[in-house]
């Protein structure tokens, strides 16, 4: 029984994690300020940012659209139809935990990143496959600095 409650924990709060950085990520714009990361024209400058970073001609730009719009489609889904930070608080709203809330709200959430991950993982094949080398370095370095293009400091 106590291995079931830690493995409920440990989901929960890594449900809880993914839903926070959703959550954090829809908060942030470009350049630091807040913005609608759900609206095309978001996405478009978004595209366009990585693009120059990159030095992508047409087709990678293309491709790289393809990919931000099959994660803003991810996204959407592992959100949901209601807030994420409420559904997570209505966990705790009682005097005991909602556990069969919280699995409910965990099987959601799996199964929407379940559903959707085959597309973005070939959105994302599709795009890093098609870079130069130098390119797909660039995309390395990044990754490995753990930051934002364009970030100082």
């Amino acid at each position: 029984m106590k291995h079931r409650i830690k493995k409920l924990l440990l989901g929960l709060f890594g449900g809880a994690l993914i839903i926070g950085s959703l959550g954090a990520c829809a908060q942030r714009g470009p350049g630091g300020m807040h913005g609608d990361m759900g609206s095309p024209e978001f996405r478009a400058r978004m595209v366009e940012k990585v693009g120059s970073r990159l030095d992508l001609d047409a087709a990678q730009k293309q491709k790289l659209a393809v990919l931000a719009d099959k994660l803003h489609a991810q996204r959407t889904a592992l959100r949901g139809a209601t807030e994420p930070r409420d559904a997570f608080r209505g966990l705790f709203a009682g005097n005991t935990l909602d556990q069969a809330g919280a699995k409910k709200l965990i099987d959601e959430k799996t199964a929407a990143l379940q559903a959707g991950s085959p597309e973005v993982i070939a959105a994302a094949a599709d795009f890093f496959d098609n870079l130069r080398p130098e390119q797909q370095q660039k995309v390395r370095d990044f990754m490995e600095r753990g930051r934002r293009w364009g970030h100082r400091g």
